[in-house]
């Protein structure tokens, strides 16, 4: 079967399907092997945009290995609730006219797609009898992780995941109660980050990471400013 004609295994004599693809936190070598034949056998492949129609991140990944056409699905980012729900309701109405004849969509997310990611906003929007699958990408936290060269946990060790949106008080929390914590979604409020990590004296354990794999990439100690969206923090506990 050609690139980008027709359905794959998964999706040959099905009904409509949609499957989010996790392309990875940016470099496009890391991407599996799965994750690309889905990308050039499902009929139609969708990418997430920013309003504006720029192309994103997960189109970038996606054409490094696929060509073929995408179609673009704009969502609202930051604090408009209303504007992000109309969005997603928006992008659900275009994959459900795209797969409506019994066609298999893919959607490729940065990422992977059960982890903080819009395609769960888009999947659960869906009108039956969609059916609805992913395969999972490798995530910012094991990449920052492989490129710090730092082991995540071990042993009986913990590890806890969240977002800094969640307020200063839960990851404070995190520091208190795991042994690694991993903050996503701090860039903009980095700054109150480091205070939460130097009142728990882990700023030193620290490491940052944003736009890894892409251009603009910053690795290291936390900046003192704010960073992109797309930032990543791990801490461990002090020996």
């Amino acid at each position: 079967m050609t690139p980008g004609g027709g359905r794959g295994p998964e999706g040959r004599g099905a009904a409509a399907r949609l499957t989010g693809v996790g392309v990875g936190p940016g470099d496009p070598e890391l991407v599996t092997l799965k994750a690309v034949r889905v990308l050039r056998e499902a009929d139609v492949v969708f990418v997430p945009v920013s309003a504006g129609g720029e192309p994103g991140y997960a189109e970038q990944i996606v054409r490094a290995h696929v060509d073929r056409p995408v179609q673009r699905l704009e969502f609202v980012l930051g604090d408009d609730p209303p504007g992000r729900e109309t969005s997603w309701a928006a992008a659900a109405r275009a994959v459900a006219r795209a797969v409506g004849g019994g066609a298999w969509a893919a959607f490729a997310t940065i990422g992977d797609p059960n982890l903080y990611s819009t395609f769960t906003y888009l999947a659960r929007r869906l009108p039956p009898p969609v059916t609805v699958d992913t395969v999972p990408g490798i995530t910012a936290l094991q990449d920052l992780a492989a490129r710090a060269g730092a082991v995540l946990a071990e042993g009986d060790q913990t590890l806890a995941l969240l977002p800094f949106t969640a307020g200063p008080e839960r990851l404070a929390a995190a520091l208190d109660s795991f042994d690694t914590v991993v903050t996503y979604k701090g860039g903009r409020l980095l700054p109150q980050l480091r205070k939460v990590l130097a009142d728990s004296g882990r700023l030193d354990q620290a490491v940052f990471g944003a736009r890894l794999g892409l251009d603009g990439e910053q690795l290291g100690p936390l900046p003192d400013g704010p960073a992109p969206y797309l930032s990543t923090v791990i801490t461990w506990r002090p020996a």
